[in-house]
């Protein structure tokens, strides 16, 4: 006998969720339905939430107990995320991690993802109200279905009350998938603040005491002999290679620690170029300093020509190489500069 989205039997009582989720409980129908009307009693409609409420919580908690970062397919996700009830919100990440999927971004923003996860899991302000799970593409790809979503990988904020607004999502071309980032966001959609807390990191430390020992030795091999030292062409190399390094934008990725590229599961094409005027990828940095390296090079070929005691041949030859340099490595830096900066209207040999 079916009525009204329960399904009755002897002593059975089959409650069906908004989502189709079935939870079956021994429980006579005398005790649940008032025989003449068929209609549910509210204080068993909210008893029965809490009950289910508290399981659900019950297996959250046993899940994180166990793994940091809850990962999940489609049936729990329609189940833990989606279906009501639910007082607890959950921070996913949607991945692409199969080896297949060659999603380098992905693999490198699933360590930050679960450094974020252990700093909050094994914190002494660890409760039920914030969970981190995750779902990857070739064990969700319904999910990605369900929610229209194309690239990866994405966080999105599943809140205990209400539909995910649009600050929900996560901006990771802007802000990066650095933990301290993310935690950021956390604590701004949920007010839980968590302490990011990595592992200890001894690459730097010894990777700058090493050149130290390095600088120190040729000192001392050439203490006899210090005029590099007064060297106007080291010197001016040196903060040639600096000037460099900080207009390519590398201390902003040191900051926002964004993905080196973007690579799209569902074409396969990868981009080196950010499309905003307000993010960038690591790669887009490299390339940028590649073309301002030619740029200035061209521009050193160009003095050397004008003003060095070479024959006129090689002088010439200096002239021409240091103008096609200019030339094509400004053409190429303007194009970049257009694709981020939408309607400039200036180009030069590309349009």
């Amino acid at each position: 006998m079916c009525m009204n989205g329960f399904v009755c039997c002897d002593f059975m009582f089959l409650f069906v969720h908004s989502d189709f989720e079935c939870i079956l409980h021994n429980i006579p129908l005398s005790h649940i339905f008032d025989i003449k009307t068929f209609s549910l009693p509210s204080h068993k409609i909210q008893t029965l939430g809490q009950t289910l409420l508290s399981e659900k919580l019950t297996q959250m908690m046993e899940w994180a107990s166990k793994r940091s970062v809850i990962r999940m397919n489609g049936d729990k996700f329609r189940r833990f995320v989606k279906a009501p009830p639910r007082n607890y919100s959950v921070v996913i990440m949607f991945t692409a991690l199969q080896p297949q999927r060659q999603c380098g971004v992905c693999r490198q923003a699933d360590e930050e993802f679960q450094v974020l996860a252990n700093s909050w899991r094994y914190s002494s302000a660890f409760t039920n109200k914030v969970f981190f799970a995750s779902v990857d593409f070739d064990e969700g790809s319904d999910v990605f279905q369900m929610l229209s979503m194309n690239s990866a990988p994405t966080f999105l904020h599943f809140p205990s009350k209400g539909k995910p607004r649009r600050s929900d999502t996560y901006e990771l071309q802007v802000r990066g998938f650095a933990a301290e980032q993310l935690a950021r966001w956390v604590a701004d959609r949920t007010d839980v603040q968590i302490r990011v807390i990595r592992p200890p990191n001894y690459a730097g430390p010894l990777l700058l005491g090493f050149l130290l020992a390095v600088i120190g030795g040729l000192a001392y091999l050439r203490r006899h002999n210090l005029e590099f030292l007064f060297n106007k062409n080291v010197w001016a190399f040196s903060a040639l290679c600096f000037v460099l390094i900080m207009t390519s934008g590398q201390m902003w990725n040191h900051i926002r620690g964004p993905p080196y590229a973007h690579k799209n599961p569902s074409t396969g094409q990868v981009s080196y170029i950010h499309g905003s005027s307000q993010a960038q990828f690591v790669a887009e940095t490299h390339i940028v300093l590649l073309f301002n390296a030619a740029i200035t090079m061209g521009m050193v070929l160009l003095c050397e020509a004008a003003t060095s005691d070479m024959d006129i041949g090689k002088r010439k030859i200096m002239c021409v190489a240091g103008i096609g340099l200019v030339m094509l490595f400004f053409s190429w830096l303007l194009s970049i500069f257009r694709a981020k900066y939408h309607g400039y209207p200036y180009s030069f040999l590309m349009g």
